[in-house]
């Protein structure tokens, strides 16, 4: 960076040699009486140009340099559909890895798409306190994106299936067109006896908004797959991780886990 400065400040303060020379001439055909006068203020100001130009080709430098640096926070893009009487917002939940020998990597933890249901509390606005939340498996995902205009899905879970409260929460999601063909309605049922409650919320989505969902969905399958870490970056460690694990080791990848 300081080099290219130096370059283009050198070439800035030959440029100004040339310009003072002419200056200098033209002044001593004018009034010879006044060149050395002249000679001095030209000189400064084209110092004080030369200057003023490499602090800005610093600045600019430095700024790009800046800019470049990627961030290392995590990034929040869902995609939100608004309704009067619920929203619903969808964005990708992406696998952990756990490295195992010789530093390979193999996946802990299957992705998803997280899927946040809202009820409305009044108009244009939600209760984020009683959300519902419903991760889609990769299976599922796939079983979204390939509904056609009148196909239905419907998916359950059991968020507590492999725990001692397995059965008290039970989530459904109906996925089906409307009547009028112009899109789908998603269902969400939550029933949880725990809590002694039950949920339902219902969001229409047009079919531009489940063609987005759909395109969003294919783009992120092979990201929550995981495949993206042997395509991508880090080709080397993934796919020696995955190539290394023995057949005979069952990798036991939870569809849920928590409470969503």
């Amino acid at each position: 960076m300081m080099k290219q400065a130096r370059t283009l400040l050198s070439s800035s303060l030959f440029e100004g040699s040339s310009r003072s020379s002419a200056f200098r001439g033209f002044a001593t055909w004018v009034d010879s009486s006044s060149t050395t006068k002249r000679g001095k203020v030209t000189s400064f100001a084209l110092l004080f140009v030369s200057v003023l130009s490499f602090s800005l080709i610093c600045f600019r430098l430095v700024f790009k340099a800046d800019a470049a640096k990627p961030s290392s926070g995590r990034v929040f893009a869902p995609y939100a559909i608004f309704k009067g009487r619920a929203a619903l917002s969808v964005e990708p939940v992406l696998p952990t890895f756990t490295k195992i020998e010789p530093g390979n990597l193999r996946i802990d933890r299957r992705g998803s798409v997280m899927m946040t249901f809202m009820p409305a509390v009044s108009e244009r606005k939600y209760d984020w306190e009683k959300k519902q939340l419903f991760a889609l498996s990769p299976t599922e995902v796939g079983s979204v994106i390939s509904m056609g205009p009148q196909d239905s899905s419907e998916f359950f879970h059991d968020p507590s299936m492999k725990s001692s409260n397995a059965g008290q929460v039970r989530k459904s999601l109906s996925i089906k067109p409307l009547a009028d063909s112009t899109g789908y309605f998603f269902q969400l049922s939550v029933t949880d006896n725990i809590q002694n409650s039950n949920d339902r919320i219902v969001v229409p989505v047009s079919k531009a908004e489940f063609a987005v969902l759909k395109s969003a969905f294919s783009f992120a399958l092979p990201h929550i797959l995981g495949w993206d870490r042997i395509t991508g970056g880090d080709v080397g460690i993934a796919a020696q991780g995955i190539a290394s694990l023995p057949k005979a080791d069952p990798m036991q990848l939870e569809l849920e886990w928590g409470k969503e």
